[in-house]
């Protein structure tokens, strides 16, 4: 990995990013200035300031520090030659902050203007992030929002749980697995026992041939349970929001089941 210096540099510039704006602390190199302005984080904005850093540098690197590795700042800066992005640690910046100004009065240097110092002092100690190839950065964040879909379903999974046993447990009991169509079309089809008591014989029955559930002595347990089951309670003060928030819950979680599928 290349190393990176001070000296290679036309200005350090420190970024305080947020949602909607941006705290910026530009310091050109060789001199005692120190330049503060707020950007707003449209594309345009962006585009518009990193060409005016091209236009007063000509020809010249930049070194832009931001509390990000990923996220929309960065991928909307990376894409200009003239700028280097160097990341800092966010806890770097809190621990500088409270080892030298830990007064936080209102006059303490920014965030943007600690990045531009600890750039100044430990450059060769930070992370330059280099851009992969398309293909890679788009796996890595296909792996990631995988990994979040999962665990969105898990969470999911667990409020459904969580909710009939409020008033329809025996649900729990006639599907061992949650995460499945076979479960998901039953509690939107029955969401309570009472409904799935009516429920005639041969109509449960082509429910789950109909989801390849074709096994019939595991079919034939499911009904006689169902019509031999007792209600935990008939309380429709309780009943009736739970049934409420498992369809909602369901709905959701048939989503993230149909995009795992999809996949």
């Amino acid at each position: 990995m290349k190393a990176h210096y001070v000296n290679d540099f036309a200005a350090l510039i420190g970024i305080d990013w947020a949602d909607t704006k941006h705290d910026i602390c530009e310091h050109p190199n060789h001199t005692e200035k120190y330049h503060y302005a707020i950007i707003n984080s449209k594309p345009e904005a962006l585009h518009d300031w990193a060409m005016s850093l091209k236009q007063r540098y000509p020809n010249q690197q930049i070194a832009v520090a931001c509390e990000l590795k990923k996220g929309p700042l960065i991928y909307a800066l990376a894409k200009y030659n003239h700028l280097t992005l160097f990341t800092i640690n966010p806890s770097s910046v809190a621990n500088y902050r409270k080892a030298f100004t830990p007064s936080n009065a209102k006059d303490d240097p920014s965030d943007a203007l600690i990045q531009v110092e600890i750039l100044t002092l430990h450059m060769d100690k930070l992370t330059v992030i280099e851009p992969e190839s398309p293909a890679m950065r788009s796996l890595t964040q296909l792996v990631e929002y995988r990994r979040n879909l999962v665990q969105d379903s898990v969470n999911l999974s667990n409020k459904i749980t969580a909710t009939l046993k409020n008033y329809y447990p025996q649900a729990l009991e006639w599907f061992k697995e949650k995460d499945t169509f076979i479960f998901c079309d039953f509690i939107s089809k029955w969401p309570s026992l009472a409904h799935a008591k009516r429920a005639k014989k041969q109509t449960l029955l082509d429910f789950f041939n109909s989801h390849n559930s074709h096994y019939a002595h595991v079919n034939d347990t499911r009904v006689l349970s169902i019509k031999s089951a007792m209600p935990l309670t008939e309380d429709t003060g309780v009943i009736e929001p739970n049934q409420l928030l498992v369809g909602v819950l369901i709905a959701q979680f048939k989503v993230l089941l149909k995009g795992r599928i999809a996949r």
